[in-house]
């Protein structure tokens, strides 16, 4: 799949250049980005794909339909860092922070802040028309084409929903667990393992049985995935994820684990929160006592054990479809993968 993207790149790459030599920092920040990462998306479309016993002469068209996905979910990354005010992305500057630097760096005209965000924009707005070339730019039959651009279309407008949905929780700063939870569904769910499982079988012409088997592994399985991310962005290792220690916390985010932190809260601890909650400056201090009432108030136990539920719940769902058995195999892994954060 790394062979795809970049094949991509550097063909975007003469094009932009073409049009001017001082477009190529945005390739070059690009490149950085898409360097790494997971590939999660990428990988359930293309099992989803073989589940559903696609043509094994079709196979390289598979894998690059499924690699057109981390286009989309660069876009979907670097406009999050930007409504996030995130410094960082898989252990590198944020594009927006990029391009900042770049604009301080040259000591161009006006704010370095906004064109770093004009800048990140437009290349996540690239990454989004980049994905739809790459999808669509295969050789499969055209009704299978037809089929899985409506799943894709699905899959991006629910993905803007989730996003503004998230948006809206940070500024009404939070609310009960079912709204975060309604969050993690269409935000990361439905968008990271059950669309993408969709998209492999519209284009293997999978059945209607098939689908339903897919959405009943992979939703809950999303919602697994996202609680996992929560976690860890309040207690996960800066090796490991990329990002400072308690980033989460600075950027006030309203996930499904500090809901049920609040809502087991006393008084004081409450108090405590929303002091912290959301402070850029939290020290390491401020990020510990954040951490000891989250531990202390059940929530981060009670969210591991939503995870194992959601888990146990996939997994019969897998064990009952009608797959491909290495597919099968396949992507019982992932879903171990996917809530243990082991790629």
């Amino acid at each position: 799949m790394q062979q795809v993207v970049d094949t991509t790149i550097a063909r975007q790459s003469t094009l932009l250049t073409g049009v001017s030599p001082d477009l190529a920092p945005l390739v070059a920040a690009l490149a950085a980005l898409l360097a790494g990462g997971k590939r999660l998306r990428p990988a359930f479309a293309y099992w989803g794909w073989r589940g559903a016993h696609g043509d094994p002469a079709l196979d390289d068209q598979a894998l690059t339909a499924a690699a057109g996905l981390e286009f989309l979910q660069a876009c979907a990354l670097i406009h999050d860092d930007v409504m996030d005010g995130s410094d960082t992305r898989r252990g590198l500057p944020a594009a927006h922070r990029r391009f900042a630097g770049v604009h301080r760096d040259q000591q161009w005209l006006g704010s370095p802040e906004s064109f770093g965000v004009g800048a990140a924009i437009l290349l996540g707005d690239l990454c989004l028309s980049w994905a739809d070339e790459v999808v669509f730019g295969t050789a499969f039959p055209r009704d299978r084409l037809d089929d899985a651009k409506h799943v894709y279309d699905e899959m991006r407008t629910e993905l803007m929903a989730g996003q503004y949905l998230d948006l809206l929780e940070q500024a009404r700063g939070g609310g009960s667990v079912e709204r975060a939870l309604t969050v993690v569904r269409y935000k990361s769910a439905k968008y990271t393992i059950e669309r993408p499982l969709h998209l492999g079988a519209a284009l293997a012409g999978a059945t209607e049985g098939v689908r339903a088997a897919y959405s009943g592994y992979g939703l809950p399985l999303g919602e697994a995935f996202q609680l996992r991310d929560d976690i860890l962005g309040v207690f996960g290792d800066p090796a490991e994820t990329g990002k400072p220690a308690g980033d989460d916390l600075r950027e006030g985010k309203r996930t499904v684990l500090i809901a049920t932190a609040v809502e087991r809260s006393s008084p004081e601890q409450a108090s405590v929160m929303r002091r912290h909650l959301g402070d850029p400056g939290l020290d390491a201090d401020g990020v510990a006592e954040l951490r000891a009432i989250i531990s202390d108030t059940g929530a981060l136990a009670h969210t591991e054990g939503m995870i194992q539920r959601l888990l146990e719940s996939s997994l019969a769902a897998l064990d009952a479809a009608d797959l491909d058995p290495t597919a099968h195999d396949v992507l019982r892994g992932l879903a171990f993968a996917a809530t243990r954060r082991a790629f």
